[in-house]
């Protein structure tokens, strides 16, 4: 078997589990649909799956759901008169038909009555996936409201290998450490200078205790949250440096202990605009044609050297921690 085909099966097995959460998802749209409920479905670990969804599928995995039950809404007022706003709501999973009506109003700039009234009973499918903006999504799809989900992994692949791609990915067994953060709640997506002022106060806590001169010290980011599905201001990060077990946290720095384990390493060398790719791209890419899935320990960057290039970029170390499929 060619690399090329093992690449595509890999790549296959990790596109079938999202066919059955979508399928999973379109057949339980009335239900809560919790993430540990999904993840589940999936086999992945909850903590990395609402990014493997997006990368794959190109919307956030709330955006999916919610696309799908509006569109199921829109479908059930236009093709069933009888059938209430309460009793769509209801049926597509929608909390009650205030819920149905804000998200409509969103949707289509109108309400569930105004819809009914708006679309005659005759209205075909193809007129409704039209109207409900089934393209708005960047993958192919099918014409077919059942199986609008549907996407070739050939499109899927172009579109992703034409983001940043690594260096080099390398498989290492990372060593349990203690660190020591500055942690920081809010936006923070190309802020070069915000991740400065952060790096900054912690070597300023550091650097007096001989802590960033010390032999193995390390600097790393964790990024506690999702950022498809967390809102911005409720996004937490770490900025981190190694250090002995026994050091005392005081003031704004905080001490935690990164967990062992086995993880894909994948270097870059960046500009403050190419870390979401670079991100997608080990997710998208390079993680379903490895033979490994995420496990359930945190992600994270490593910065060999704090300091940029003339060019402005740094060279970045992405960690994801794998297990075997």
């Amino acid at each position: 078997m060619t690399d090329n085909s093992s690449d595509r099966i890999l790549h296959g097995l990790y596109m079938s589990r999202i066919n059955e959460v979508m399928d999973y998802i379109e057949n339980n749209l009335s239900e809560p649909l919790t993430l540990e409920e999904l993840a589940n479905v999936a086999g992945f670990s909850k903590y990395h799956f609402h990014r493997i969804f997006y990368v794959f599928v190109g919307e956030t995995l709330s955006q999916f759901v919610w696309r799908l039950r509006i569109g199921k809404a829109a479908v059930l007022l236009a093709n069933d008169p009888k059938k209430t706003v309460v009793e769509v709501a209801d049926e597509c999973g929608f909390a009650n038909g205030s819920s149905l009506g804000r998200s409509f109003k969103k949707r289509f700039g109108m309400s569930p009555l105004e819809w009914k009234k708006k679309k005659s009973k005759d209205s075909n499918l193809g007129e409704f996936e039209s109207n409900l903006g089934m393209s708005d999504c960047n993958i192919e799809r099918s014409s077919s409201f059942s199986r609008l989900y549907n996407h070739s992994i050939d499109s899927f692949s172009r579109r992703m290998n034409m983001g940043k791609k690594a260096e080099k990915v390398d498989i290492m067994n990372f060593e349990e450490s203690t660190v020591a953060y500055v942690r920081y709640i809010g936006p923070y997506a190309g802020d070069e200078k915000l991740f400065e002022t952060l790096f900054n106060r912690l070597c300023s806590w550091a650097g007096p205790r001989g802590l960033i001169e010390r032999k193995g010290a390390k600097f790393l980011i964790i990024y506690h949250d999702n950022p498809e599905v967390t809102e911005e201001d409720k996004l937490r990060l770490s900025v981190c440096i190694t250090v002995p077990e026994d050091t005392k946290a005081e003031g704004e720095i905080g001490k935690m202990v990164v967990p062992a384990g086995e993880y894909a390493v994948a270097r870059f060398e960046l500009d403050t605009t190419e870390y979401a790719g670079a991100w997608d791209w080990v997710y998208g890419s390079w993680l379903p044609e490895s033979g490994y899935v995420p496990d359930d320990r945190p992600s994270f960057e490593l910065y060999p050297d704090i300091e940029s290039s003339a060019e402005g970029k740094k060279v970045v170390d992405i960690y994801i921690p794998i297990r075997d499929m």
